[in-house]
């Protein structure tokens, strides 16, 4: 059986040692760079390999230019999954700690783009691996190394000036991910500049989570997404939840929306791109 949107812990387990299966570890704090290693390193999935919101997920920052979190080149990607051992009869299961798997659903997203259709997020993360009584270990893990064959599908991206040519039109199918509070311009602790892109939604990527970190069913999701086009285009501050919002979208409608991954950080590096 594939997986291509979630797996729960049980399913998971029961493919501990199945050699195809590769479980990563992509524990992540927006406060603490060194919280996720921290993480990892105290307990992690047997085997599980680690991988790095900012390291290993994300390119290069240029001030000015770039979100925080800008997406890594194609070679780049292309040269971390073959250091993953990654092939195309791996099933990757990803997971984190936060909820809403923030970082887990960015990895899940960049294999979907560079066409490794067989990558599924753990539902309730780490935290429900344990609950559920299933073991952690402290073992540092090594993969034998392959060549990744990408196929990247760049129709799952747009660029500022595509977002731009939605708000002149009618702006209806652009999705903000992110708490409604800096949605609307409050508490606004990260970015330089608060508040949303013009004609932007409000659809937080926490929203369907409940207090242990699982998401709601699919026809819930389904409803909640009831009035979003498929060829929606979601965003969030720097393109890592809107990747969870994403991952909830396909779970339940099974067609993939677009993501402008460059997001709020990116949009207000130009002054002449409107905010609201």
């Amino acid at each position: 059986m594939k997986y291509t949107t979630f797996i729960t812990a049980a399913e998971a387990y029961k493919n501990l040692d199945n050699p195809d299966f590769l479980f990563i570890d992509c524990s992540y704090a927006l406060a603490d760079g060194r919280w996720g290693r921290g993480e990892y390193e105290k307990g992690h999935i047997p085997n599980a390999l680690y991988a790095d919101l900012h390291d290993d997920l994300s390119g290069a920052i240029v001030a000015g230019k770039t979100s925080r979190h800008p997406l890594p080149t194609k070679a780049e990607l292309i040269a971390t999954f073959s250091r993953f051992g990654i092939t195309e009869q791996t099933q990757v299961v990803v997971y984190d700690m936060q909820s809403g798997a923030m970082a887990a659903a960015r990895l899940w997203w960049l294999l979907q783009w560079a066409g490794h259709a067989n990558v599924a997020v753990l539902s309730g993360g780490k935290t429900n691996w344990e609950k559920a009584g299933f073991p952690l270990s402290q073992q540092q893990t090594q993969h034998n190394e392959s060549a990744f064959k990408a196929d990247f599908k760049d129709e799952l991206l747009v660029q500022a000036g595509d977002v731009m040519e939605e708000i002149s039109t009618t702006g209806s199918c652009i999705i903000d991910s992110r708490t409604n509070d800096r949605y609307q311009g409050q508490n606004e602790t990260i970015d330089p500049i608060a508040g949303h892109i013009p004609k932007a939604v409000s659809m937080p990527f926490n929203t369907l989570l409940n207090p242990e970190g699982m998401v709601e069913d699919s026809a819930q999701i389904g409803t909640y997404f009831e009035s979003v086009p498929d060829h929606a285009v979601f965003y969030c501050g720097s393109g890592v939840t809107a990747a969870f919002n994403i991952l909830l979208f396909v779970h339940a409608r099974r067609t993939f929306p677009k993501l402008y991954a460059g997001s709020w950080s990116e949009w207000i590096t130009d002054q002449s791109r409107p905010v609201e």
